[in-house]
């Protein structure tokens, strides 16, 4: 393990429920999109679920990450005072997950934090998942005005 988050960039990223992936194809065109995801370990995962999609395995994200592991996630709080501004920004590498027992105990991981997985089947045949191997993070909060010294 790499342990590359610091507890605070962990507290964080627990206490959130959506992130944003940004994936680029093999000419670079970016592409991001919202995702429920589950830290597990030193690694944060998705699955591809049961919600309407054309196809679960022809996916752009999973395209994009074929072609260029690359990736980055942000896990942000907005807010109209500017003062309760953060984010944390994760650059990675993605990988679907090919192992079996690693699919079932990121799942079990993912069920708990969103009860409506605990109603699909999320198979490992037709149902994939990516993990996304932290490299570089950056945590970032706003300090309030009289904070500043």
């Amino acid at each position: 393990m790499n342990h590359l988050l610091t507890h605070d960039e962990r507290t964080f990223a627990e206490r959130h429920r959506v992130a944003h992936l940004a994936t680029a194809a093999a000419d670079a065109a970016p592409h991001v999109v919202p995702i429920c995801y589950a830290l597990v370990a030193d690694s944060f995962y998705f699955v591809v679920d049961e919600k309407p999609k054309r196809t679960r395995t022809d996916l752009k994200r999973l395209r994009n990450i074929a072609v260029n592991p690359q990736v980055a996630l942000v896990i942000d709080d907005y807010d109209e005072d500017w003062t309760r501004l953060a984010y944390l920004l994760v650059q990675g590498r993605a990988a679907c997950v090919e192992d079996r027992q690693e699919h079932t105990t990121v799942l079990a991981a993912l069920r708990r934090r969103y009860s409506q997985y605990t109603v699909m089947q999320l198979a490992f045949d037709t149902h994939p998942m990516v993990r996304i191997t932290p490299l570089r993070s950056h945590f970032w909060r706003a300090v309030p005005i009289g904070d500043r010294s």
